[in-house]
């Protein structure tokens, strides 16, 4: 409470300024000269300050502001391929669209094992989590009926199917709809839908459900996710930015690869 800072990802987690000398203990004043050498700028569009979000891992593409938060269109927080062509991507809105993507395994920055990179982005016990850019979870009937009935305080019964109804058009889920033997429920945004099917929240809404032994009566045994990414994947992808910034790109192109059209404005 003597803080103005919050355990969350609203303010992330400060590791402290050894952690960071750690990461450069040859040239432990990066961090200080890179401070120093953008005093003063700030990133703008048309003159305002930028909403700059940004994730994790967007999973090879990048999210529009309005899938995770309020209905308003931000020009600068639009879908973008994490690739040196940020442009030739499909509409991932498109579900079969987005059941190919996320399937696949597509070339893009944040695509990296490299031990060195990612332990600049994550905290050491994130680095134990190997399954970053794809993943899969696989949730009995027991344990997604126990997750929704809780998570809701509600009772839907045996959970027939998850069905997409929305995505952005990053591919992530906005709506999804619960179909249960005695209730169905549409839900959303994304982070909603990430902690419905889980006890913390799944890496992200960009994931596709397949059904394995279902029933005569049309009720899995089991559901099995397969997902992109690691956050709400809007803006910035920070593992992604670490890989363009070990193969050469400034600190500015890595801005303008992410947030497309704004500005590096000097205020002060």
């Amino acid at each position: 409470t003597i803080f103005d800072v919050c355990a969350d990802d609203h303010c992330q987690r400060y590791q402290g300024i050894t952690h960071h000398a750690s990461l450069n203990a040859q040239h432990s004043t990066l961090p200080e000269e890179a401070v120093r050498a953008t005093r003063g700028e700030v990133l703008t569009y048309q003159g305002e300050l930028c909403d700059a979000r940004f994730s994790k891992c967007c999973g090879g593409v990048t999210e529009e502001f309005e899938a995770c938060w309020e209905d308003v269109h931000k020009p600068y927080l639009e879908t973008i391929a994490d690739s040196p062509e940020p442009h030739t991507l499909p509409d991932l809105s498109d579900e079969a669209a987005a059941q190919r993507w996320i399937r696949s395994n597509p070339q893009a920055f944040c695509n990296t094992t490299d031990a060195d990179i990612l332990q600049q982005v994550l905290n050491t016990y994130d680095q134990e989590t190997t399954d970053i850019f794809r993943w899969r979870v696989a949730l009995t009937q027991d344990e997604v009926s126990a997750l929704v009935n809780r998570h809701f305080d509600t009772d839907f019964g045996r959970i027939k199917d998850l069905v997409p109804v929305k995505r952005g058009r990053g591919g992530h889920l906005v709506k999804l709809r619960i179909e249960g033997t005695q209730k169905t429920l549409t839900i959303g945004k994304e982070l909603e839908i990430r902690k419905a099917l889980s006890d913390t929240h799944l890496k992200s809404s960009a994931f596709v459900v397949d059904k394995e032994e279902v029933d005569a009566d049309g009720v899995p045994a089991r559901f099995v996710l397969t997902g992109a990414g690691w956050g709400h994947g809007v803006g910035m992808c920070q593992i992604g930015a670490a890989v363009m910034g070990s193969k050469g790109y400034s600190y500015d192109q890595i801005l303008h690869h992410y947030y497309h059209d704004a500005d590096i404005s000097t205020i002060y």
